[in-house]
């Protein structure tokens, strides 16, 4: 029988999509997903199916009601094939809330101001309890950027941020005028903007090469960081932003 890990849990439906996690693993990442279904209520009846081999450990409807569906000492199966900071079982180690939001494929609506009160006072509780630091309160589209866009750009992580959630700086504005470096363009330049993203956890390899695989990578940080243009190009706001995250990464007080 799962009882819930909070009060803020108003309707408990357990899934059966979960197990251990690995070695003994403990909760370090937050990572915030859409449903990018049509209802909650069919989002969280998909969840708690076994055939759906998915689940997430909340989901919250757009009224704000929390459902929760797998405990947090557990697994459960929402990130899929992803990587973050040289991790690649990205289940083992986070704890995951699904957001409605019909998505991108049935409509991308703005997340309403009583969901998102929801998300906050969630999203504090469990970083409290597991000590999750700012900047591993990630976007399934961090960890998945080559397959996931959600919670996407009109998620407002900037509000979180506010509230005490994530890690976030001011971006750094859009020139219209400029397109960036685009698929094919190869230099220095493309390598460090590389080199800088797979510092801060993002899965890309710096081959100075704007690839496929590099445009997915800068889009998802653009729908994160710098959510007024998402195109995967390698423009001045998007470098700007990514310094001023990095130069404001808290200082772990472990490290002398």
């Amino acid at each position: 029988m799962l009882s819930p890990d909070t009060n803020l849990a108003q309707v408990v439906k357990p899934s059966p999509n979960f197990g251990e996690r690995r070695n003994g693993l403990l909760p370090s990442i937050l990572l915030l997903h859409y449903t990018g279904v049509e209802t909650a209520a069919k989002a969280i009846d998909w969840l708690t199916r076994a055939e759906s081999q998915v689940s997430c450990h909340y989901a919250i409807d757009e009224a704000g009601v929390v459902t929760q569906m797998v405990a947090e000492d557990m697994r459960a199966w929402h990130a899929g094939e992803s990587f973050w900071a040289g991790e690649s079982d990205i289940n083992s180690v986070s704890i995951g809330i699904e957001i409605h939001n019909p998505g991108h494929e049935w409509g991308y609506v703005e997340f309403p101001d009583v969901q998102l009160r929801a998300v906050e006072a969630l999203c504090l509780e469990i970083i409290g309890r597991h000590r999750i630091r700012p900047e591993r309160v990630l976007a399934h589209s961090d960890v998945a950027p080559r397959r996931k866009q959600d919670p996407g750009e009109k998620f407002p992580w900037g509000r979180l941020a506010r509230a005490g959630i994530g890690h976030w700086v001011r971006p750094e504005a859009v020139n219209s005028a400029e397109p960036g470096l685009a698929a094919g363009v190869a230099g220095p330049l493309v390598a460090e903007v590389q080199m800088r993203l797979a510092s801060y956890g993002y899965g890309i390899e710096p081959t100075g090469l704007v690839d496929a695989q590099t445009e997915f990578v800068v889009a998802a940080f653009q729908r994160h960081f710098r959510p007024a243009r998402v195109d995967g190009a390698i423009d001045q706001s998007t470098i700007t932003t990514l310094e001023r995250l990095i130069a404001a990464l808290p200082k772990d007080p472990l490290v002398a």
